[in-house]
């Protein structure tokens, strides 16, 4: 069956014209939120931007109604609150191969390591993180251990971003255990996401949904043979299964299979969706005159087209590059639309552009004359003095080759860092420069719990602490982030091994960072 067919578009608010109200009041697992008026309308600008799109909404409602029933149930057998199934939409589109710029990967956007310590498999067999029953049980137990430190569920929802070491030292034992919050304009700009997603989608989710699916558990059986057993198409039954890499599926334990029931749409396990923030589509770019699609330039730069429906994944495997770095290149996040036919980079862009000036055209923004002239956002925004990506530029003549002349900047409603336009931004920021901003490690699960793992074997040195050291001596920088990345080990060993139940850190306090 083909469900997004006309008559199948969402029956939410949205498909007259107006988008889900965010409330003053509002539940959330088992506590009561007070949104500020301020709050409510940024929020609430989320929620317009979720919903404005009534193909792109449909999609990702339909995914919803689809896998939800699966996350439901998982949740309730670990006792996690169900209202956070909405943050699989918030951070994958419930698209199992979505990976990020920091390579995070599937519905609920693992790191590996961090899904290795939730229980997940992670090899050249199987990736467990784009199992969604595998997956959200991992996410439900991360939540949940977020959850010890705070007894509050909005603190648990932040620590999945940020760490939990992060959220600590952000509101220290402020609302410890409370079952009500306010939630207003200093509110972390991730949980007001959350419930924009929450806000949007959940009223727009009654009824069956138009693909339905079973859950088998099996071991040894390759997915030709589980078609033919089954009656499914194989390459159906693969596209609801992409955590199997191998031929077979391992004996070590039962794995979740989907099986579809019927057919599928294209789009619904491709990541052409919106973002959050208002997206403009950027200018069409049209061929340049006699020159073959597969050498196609701009600025000097090998872009390449995207095809109708196709993915992040697909672009970047036919443009020969990994999506880390076709994200990077073309400045894009992973959930914002690959719109067809236009032009995608293949390599970084430039410090210049083609042309000395550029009049902004109608619903233009930072990004898309960015895109049109190959010169690199940050670039552009330092040049004009533009404080915000999300700026419009409507109308603006932009200097593309020097800085504009004056001290007037280009305002907007929020600032973001500027980097240097020889930076390429990496999430997994080094200790220094964490500290320097006063920031973690930012990024879907890269928490401040989880570390890459050093064998013990190889004795190097590491920020200049020789692995296999037993003790450490607290030094007034310190952290137990800090201390865990030196030695290569976790937060939670180190608090096992000293019996510490909380963060704090004195000086010259002798901690234990060896189980030896």
């Amino acid at each position: 069956m083909k469900f997004f067919a006309p008559a199948l578009i969402f029956c939410g608010a949205a498909a007259f014209g107006q988008s889900p109200q965010v409330p003053h009041k509002m539940p959330f697992a088992g506590m009561t939120l007070t949104i500020r008026d301020d709050a409510r309308r940024e929020i609430q600008k989320d929620v317009d931007a979720l919903t404005q799109s009534p193909k792109y909404f449909s999609i990702k409602a339909e995914r919803a109604k689809t896998y939800f029933p699966i996350i439901e149930k998982i949740f309730t057998e670990e006792r996690l609150p169900v209202d956070f199934k909405y943050l699989a939409i918030q951070e994958s589109a419930l698209v199992s191969d979505a990976v990020s710029s920091s390579n995070a990967v599937g519905f609920w956007q693992f790191k590996d390591f961090t899904a290795m310590e939730m229980g997940m498999r992670v090899d050249d067999a199987v990736d467990e993180r784009m199992n969604i029953e595998s997956a959200s049980r991992g996410a439900a137990r991360y939540l949940k251990q977020c959850n010890h430190y705070f007894n509050n569920w909005i603190y648990a929802l932040q620590s999945y971003q940020m760490g939990a070491g992060g959220v600590m030292r952000a509101v220290g034992d402020k609302d410890l255990g409370s079952r009500h919050m306010e939630i207003n304009t200093d509110t972390y700009w991730y949980v007001k996401k959350f419930i924009a997603h929450k806000v949007a989608f959940e009223s727009s989710l009654d009824g069956r949904p138009a693909t339905e699916v079973a859950v088998i558990q099996a071991g040894g059986k390759s997915m030709k043979e589980i078609a033919q057993t089954l009656n499914v198409k194989e390459d159906l039954l693969r596209t609801f299964n992409k955590w199997l890499k191998a031929e077979r599926i391992p004996e070590d334990k039962p794995y979740a299979v989907l099986i579809p029931k019927g057919e599928m749409a294209p789009e619904f396990s491709v990541l052409t969706v919106p973002s959050t923030q208002k997206v403009t589509a950027p200018v069409a770019i049209a061929p340049l005159a006699g020159a073959p699609e597969t050498n196609l330039e701009i600025n000097g730069i090998p872009v390449i087209r995207a095809l109708e429906y196709e993915s992040i994944a697909a672009i970047a495997e036919r443009g020969g590059i990994s999506i880390g770095r076709f994200l990077s290149f073309n400045e894009m996040e992973i959930d914002k639309p690959m719109v067809p036919g236009q032009l995608y980079f293949l390599e970084k862009k430039k410090k210049y552009g083609s042309q000395e000036l550029y009049t902004a055209q109608p619903g233009e923004d930072v990004w898309s004359v960015s895109q049109q002239f190959g010169i690199r956002q940050s670039t552009l925004m330092k040049y004009n003095q533009i404080n915000s990506a999300t700026t419009s530029v409507s109308g603006v003549t932009l200097f593309l080759n020097a800085s504009r002349p004056g001290a007037t900047k280009i305002e907007a409603d929020s600032v973001v860092a500027l980097l240097d336009e020889d930076t390429s931004f990496d999430w997994d920021l080094s200790l220094s420069a964490a500290r320097a901003n006063n920031i973690e490690k930012i990024g879907s699960l890269d928490t401040n719990e989880s570390v890459t793992r050093v064998p013990v074997e190889s004795r190097q040195s590491v920020a200049g602490v020789e692995i296999g050291q037993s003790v450490h001596e607290v030094q007034p920088s310190d952290t137990l982030y800090s201390v865990a990345r030196q030695y290569g080990v976790t937060i939670k060993e180190i608090m096992d091994w000293n019996g510490k139940k909380d963060f704090g850190l004195s000086i010259g306090e002798k901690l234990k960072v060896s189980a030896h």
